[in-house]
């Protein structure tokens, strides 16, 4: 493909899904007929794919058109998520709500959880700082921020949290990696032992791999390789460098499309709860208080968060 389709043409692909009629996903979006048309002929041309059944009575999908179309409403959900965080990002210095986030927590939950607060409360403002999660627990202790979502164990005196969703580390290799063909599940002195690709120190999922080796009685190897986000991680195990413990979260497309490969562990506990944070005098209330309750309510139905610690 030379060149990649344009977020107009992926809209109006999913909305002939939608509405069932190539003339009425135009009309929705103030195009007209013909001009919808060519792109859908540009875009199957690009993509080698015939995405339209075309006829007298109409347009709709082929089945590879709704394949297609699924994964372009996909592309547009990141897409929107892209825009809201470099709105939120944009307007952090003059907004009501304060939220600092740590990196996982930042790139596949709050964004929905922004999403919600929105529908209930449209005219706030939401002003977001993503690092790592003892630099979030600092940005509440001093005051930086309202309120803080953190993917770490460890919390600094003077804060209070509150569980919001859950997440397992997952070991996983490029499809390359001579673990990729691995049956027998790593035990913990082996994973100790192993050199990893793994995030710098004060990262969630760092201290958590760190804490669950610990509580095994062993102490991980200097790593393979030190990076600072899990995307970079995730890019360098694709091409079989090394194994890396990341967040499923992270890395579950990539598992489904055979990018990485998961490793069977055993013997240890990689689970971990994600946190909302505040400073212990000062228990959130309005905006704060809502964007939590929005977390909460976004959790899988049988698993609520436990009290206030």
């Amino acid at each position: 493909m030379s060149e990649d389709p344009d977020p107009e043409t992926l809209r109006l692909l999913v909305l002939v899904g939608e509405c069932g009629s190539l003339g009425l996903a135009a009309a929705r979006l103030g195009m007209s007929q013909p001009s919808a048309s060519k792109r859908m002929t540009t875009l199957e041309r690009r993509l080698g794919l015939r995405l339209l059944d075309r006829s007298r009575r109409g347009s709709v999908l082929t089945e590879a058109g709704e394949l297609v179309g699924g994964w372009a409403q996909r592309v547009l959900d990141e897409y929107a998520a892209l825009r809201d965080g470099v709105e939120l990002l944009r307007t952090r210095a003059t907004a009501a709500l304060r939220v600092a986030a740590s990196l996982t927590v930042a790139e596949h939950l709050l964004p929905g959880w922004l999403a919600g607060l929105r529908r209930s409360a449209p005219d706030v403002r939401v002003g977001l700082q993503v690092t790592n999660s003892t630099r979030v627990c600092e940005l509440v202790r001093d005051g930086g921020v309202d309120v803080g979502f953190i993917e770490s164990p460890q919390v600094l005196p003077g804060l209070r949290t509150r569980t919001v969703g859950h997440d397992r580390l997952v070991l996983v290799v490029g499809p390359d990696h001579p673990w990729a063909r691995r049956r027998r599940p790593v035990g913990p002195e082996e994973l100790a032992r192993t050199p990893l690709l793994t995030r710098e120190p004060g990262s969630g999922t760092r201290d958590t791999a760190e804490r669950a080796l610990a509580a095994c009685g062993t102490t991980p190897v200097p790593p393979l390789l030190e990076l600072g986000s899990s995307a970079a991680i995730r890019s360098t195990a694709v091409t079989g460098a090394g194994p890396a413990l990341l967040s499923g979260l992270v890395v579950t497309d990539d598992i489904a499309a055979h990018r990485l490969v998961e490793v069977p562990t055993t013997g240890i506990d990689l689970e971990r709860r994600l946190r909302a944070v505040w400073r212990s005098a000062a228990a959130p209330s309005g905006d704060a208080a809502a964007l939590i309750g929005q977390a909460l309510r976004s959790q899988p139905a049988g698993r609520p968060g436990p009290a206030p610690s």
